[in-house]
């Protein structure tokens, strides 16, 4: 979607903060590249139109509860947007065997709702996963990051029986799919449900007509962001247009069986 496919009122949003000085935060130490520091611009708001939202992802934005945020790191711009094509994706050799472990996953996807297994599973996932750095696991923290009612958004619950083994909160629009949040049981690691998760939010947004899944900021050269450019044939956001990635995806040959 261009600036002009907005409506007037979208339109004079997207003036109006382009004349902003948005505050910024202060600088910190990169969580993904050595010996780099990392700054944020912003703004808060309790309700954005999808169709905004997504346009402000075209031009950079990502969101974390009520907080739209884009970067503006000093001497770096290693944090690219990406987004994959959904009538191009293909899967690769070791994500199709993924799927094929996950035969007996059920996802239902249904409006974003608080619920205290969802809670339960995410405190479990980040003692394991960020244990040498804690993080807020209250319920208000819970429910202020992933379930303020900010933008069209979707909650994808993944279930193995009844027993919920990953969750994913995504931000909806006619455009876009965009992953916000996704958390798993620590005891399936072996599942790669993130993986997994990615594939069906993708085939997801396939059956619903959307062109792009968002998959946030990609980081070329740290190993934690690699993950990313593995779904592909990908774009990436630079100089406030989409180009194609040639990012090496994981070494699998994607039309082999």
């Amino acid at each position: 979607m261009s600036p002009t496919d907005l409506n007037e009122r979208q339109q004079a949003f997207l003036v109006w903060l382009d004349q902003q000085e948005l505050p910024r935060s202060s600088l910190y130490d990169c969580p993904y590249l050595p010996n780099r520091q990392a700054l944020q611009y912003g703004f808060a708001s309790e309700a954005l139109d999808a169709d905004l939202y997504h346009a402000l992802m075209d031009r950079g934005f990502r969101r974390s509860g009520q907080i739209f945020y884009g970067m503006d790191c000093p001497d770096c711009q290693a944090c690219m947007p990406m987004r994959v094509p959904v009538a191009t994706f293909r899967a690769s050799k070791s994500q199709r065997r993924t799927a094929r472990r996950n035969q007996d996953v059920r996802v239902e996807f249904a409006a974003p709702k608080f619920r205290d297994d969802s809670f339960e599973l995410y405190q479990r996932y980040l003692r394991h996963q960020h244990p040498d750095t804690p993080q807020d696991e209250s319920e208000a923290s819970f429910r202020d990051m992933l379930y303020a009612d900010v933008v069209d958004s979707l909650e994808a619950r993944y279930f193995v029986d009844e027993r919920l083994i990953g969750v994913s909160l995504l931000d909806v629009s006619s455009q876009s799919l965009s992953a916000v949040y996704h958390f798993f049981e620590p005891e399936l690691r072996e599942r790669r449900i993130g993986v997994f998760s990615v594939l069906a939010e993708i085939e997801h947004a396939r059956q619903l007509q959307i062109p792009h899944y968002y998959i946030g900021y990609w980081v070329r050269n740290a190993k934690t962001m690699q993950y990313k450019a593995d779904y592909g044939p990908n774009e990436v956001l630079v100089s406030g247009n989409w180009a194609a990635d040639h990012a090496t995806r994981d070494g699998d040959d994607i039309n082999s069986s």
